[in-house]
């Protein structure tokens, strides 16, 4: 059962340190409790399970957020209303930390890996995960960048699906933390020009950091004008989709794809799309391609490579830090763009200060 804190966490209570066994006692969890609120819990400690084999008990130590963790914390998924209180663990997936139990023969306790949780539940202290959803860390980088191997995975697996990059036009529609890693990848392919486009100046000022050639602080087809004055009067041979999961931006990236191009819709919509001008991209002979669940095989590993080779440098990206006890203000600051929050990490009790792994 759970118990509920009253108050704030300090930062003397969640010091637990970093152990390899555990106790019958109870842990810190997340849950969303009511819209835009958070709360932190007590509940049991994870058990493996009785005759089952290749589980991990997981120990986060660094998390970020993500634009896909917004929507349970605003009260609203893909067109429906989110009931509260949401289950204990929603919503956090981006993180690394240490295997510190296991019935599986993949990892040893100790290990340091970068896990997945299922279903986005991964905001507990510890939890059980399948051995298969974990990869090992690169020992030339910090907890902060590798932990960015798994969005940027999802880059890199969408990039996979695009033809030859190099020589080409592309534009990428929205700049967020995606958009600006998509930026950064598609310079890495060696792509021509690289349009960034977003309303927010922070966000096209940063993707001039990152990769861009050029931006274009509006909102899509809106820019229009700018993109052809750019591209000396065509239109890009791809679009990037990376607007996110609220805004429909498929008109958009229609509009401004050139014919015979391609678009790479990655923005999560939502689960109806009204007005979709999909007759438009036909008579374009537009070629669009979606991406979604990346393979831990191979491509996380090589977000991971590509991190640790330099690549890319996806370092300007993470803006805002702040522990487990101040999760209320971070998701605040990174849902409501304030101060140019970007990628926003949470330090977990186990985290290491120093943000190495050495």
């Amino acid at each position: 059962m759970n118990k509920r804190r009253s108050g704030c966490v300090t930062d003397d209570i969640i010091a637990i340190p970093l152990v390899h066994t555990f106790v019958e006692t109870n842990m810190i969890a997340g849950q969303f409790t009511s819209r835009r609120k958070i709360e932190l819990v007590e509940i049991d400690e994870p058990k493996l399970a009785d005759g089952a084999a290749g589980q991990i008990v997981f120990q986060p130590e660094t998390t970020c957020l993500c634009g896909s963790d917004l929507p349970f914390f605003d009260g609203e998924f893909e067109g429906h209303e989110i009931s509260y209180p949401q289950p204990t663990g929603m919503s956090l997936h981006e993180m690394v930390g240490t295997v510190v139990a296991t019935n599986g023969t993949r990892w040893k306790p100790g290990t340091r890996v970068l896990a997945v949780p299922e279903g986005q539940r991964g905001l507990w202290e510890r939890y059980v995960l399948s051995e298969e959803r974990a990869i090992a860390l690169d020992d030339r980088l910090t907890d902060e960048i590798a932990l960015l191997a798994q969005p940027f995975g999802t880059v890199v697996w969408a990039l996979k699906k695009l033809p030859n990059m190099i020589d080409r036009d592309v534009v990428v529609l929205g700049l967020g933390p995606i958009g600006q890693m998509f930026v950064a990848g598609l310079r890495n392919l060696g792509a021509r020009r690289i349009v960034g486009i977003d309303p927010v100046e922070e966000r096209t000022s940063l993707a001039l950091k990152m990769g861009a050639t050029n931006v274009v602080t509006g909102v899509g087809s809106e820019a229009l004008a700018d993109v052809t004055n750019i591209l000396d009067g065509g239109l890009p041979e791809v679009v990037v989709e990376a607007v996110g999961h609220k805004a429909q931006a498929f008109n958009d990236a229609v509009s401004l794809t050139q014919h015979h191009g391609d678009i790479l819709y990655f923005g999560v919509p939502p689960v109806l799309l009204d007005g979709l001008q999909f007759k438009e991209a036909m008579l374009k002979n537009i070629t669009i391609r979606t991406s979604l669940h990346p393979d831990f095989e191979r491509t996380f590993p090589l977000a991971m490579q590509w991190l640790a080779e330099g690549r890319v440098n996806l370092s300007p990206l993470l803006t805002h830090r702040f522990p487990l006890a101040k999760i209320q203000n971070a998701f605040d600051v990174f849902r409501d763009r304030k101060e140019g929050a970007i990628k926003v990490v949470v330090d977990f009790p186990a985290g290491r200060r120093d943000g190495a792994n050495a």
